[in-house]
């Protein structure tokens, strides 16, 4: 199957979008609030790569649209969660580097 022109654009765009936040990996960062970030970065990613396949190829359905809208939501729940375990950390230790903070010690 031979991919349009179009689609070939849009697929340029998302690669250079999903590879914005591996140049601030989570995994490497040293800030908590930083690597939120970077998982927020790379679920908006997934997100524009399943609107564009779903227009794509299946233009008359919206399962892309709707499980990103499942993402968002997640997503949402997830960062919440996430800044609320961040705010804890630096309430009881007074920072948030990653390395500085080993809950396992107390």
């Amino acid at each position: 199957m031979a991919l349009s022109s179009g689609l070939e654009s849009k697929l340029v765009q998302l690669w250079s979008a999903r590879h914005l936040p591996s140049a601030s990996d989570p995994l490497t960062s040293r800030n908590l609030v930083r690597a939120l970030m970077c998982l927020e970065l790379i679920l908006n990613a997934v997100n524009l790569n399943f609107v564009t396949f779903s227009d794509f190829f299946d233009s008359h359905q919206l399962k892309g649209n709707i499980f990103s809208i499942f993402i968002i939501a997640i997503a949402a729940a997830e960062a919440s969660i996430g800044l609320a375990i961040v705010s804890s950390i630096y309430r009881n230790r007074k920072s948030t580097r990653i390395n500085q903070s080993n809950l396992l010690n107390k």
